[in-house]
């Protein structure tokens, strides 16, 4: 598995910020339109940047109704697999030098980020080793690419893992970056993480497979 650094840093805000300090958050990146505070997002595969889109936008770039794939507007489920859990065993595996860390199909490839105090750290994963770990967990083959991700966190408890839209992703990697402290990120950063993984435990919904 080979590391190089690099993930999009434009859209990487760990939370909105109010329209009273920074009013062009609050227009869509992709037509001017103003937008609420919570709003969707569409990936620039391009440029491999996220964009805040209005809600016309966002349904222009569906998978469905897209006209240029260069655009996709990132879905808005987030999914867990109570049947098959991943275990310590899959994580060690991976061999990611953190407790936390997110997967991102990207064309043939999977891509591993971890992120750091100065941006995430990218590793490449060969496609044998995914796939092996696919066949025993489905969830991990469901995400779509490049605008959903497979989101890991070792805790205490056990590995947990989601399927999560992948402007998640940013608002972790702009968290870590800004609250980073220490060798090993300091307790703004560990609180952070764990209210973001229980958002997400409280928004996912059980993966459904076969008929």
């Amino acid at each position: 598995m080979s590391s190089r650094t690099g993930f999009p840093h434009r859209g990487d805000r760990p939370r909105p910020v109010p329209a009273q300090r920074s009013a062009w958050l609050e227009k869509c990146e992709l037509c001017g339109t103003p937008v609420a505070s919570r709003h969707g997002h569409v990936v620039d595969t391009g440029r491999r940047g996220l964009l805040c889109a209005c809600r016309a936008c966002f349904l222009l770039f569906t998978e469905s109704r897209c006209c240029d794939p260069r655009y996709r507007a990132v879905p808005e489920r987030y999914l867990w697999d109570p049947d098959r859990p991943v275990t310590g065993i899959d994580w060690a595996g991976l061999g990611i030098p953190a407790s936390f860390a997110f997967f991102l199909r990207r064309g043939a490839g999977v891509a591993a980020f971890h992120p750091g105090p100065a941006g995430p750290t990218e590793s490449l994963l060969t496609l044998d080793l995914w796939t092996e770990l696919s066949d025993g967990h489905p969830l991990l083959a469901a995400a779509e690419p490049e605008v959903e991700a497979i989101l890991f966190h070792e805790a205490e408890c056990g590995t947990d893992c989601f399927l999560v839209p992948i402007d998640v992703c940013y608002r972790l990697v702009g968290a870590v970056r800004r609250y980073w402290t220490g060798r090993d990120g300091g307790p703004r950063v560990r609180e952070y993480v764990g209210e973001l993984f229980e958002e997400i435990r409280e928004r996912a919904e059980p993966l459904v497979t076969g008929p």
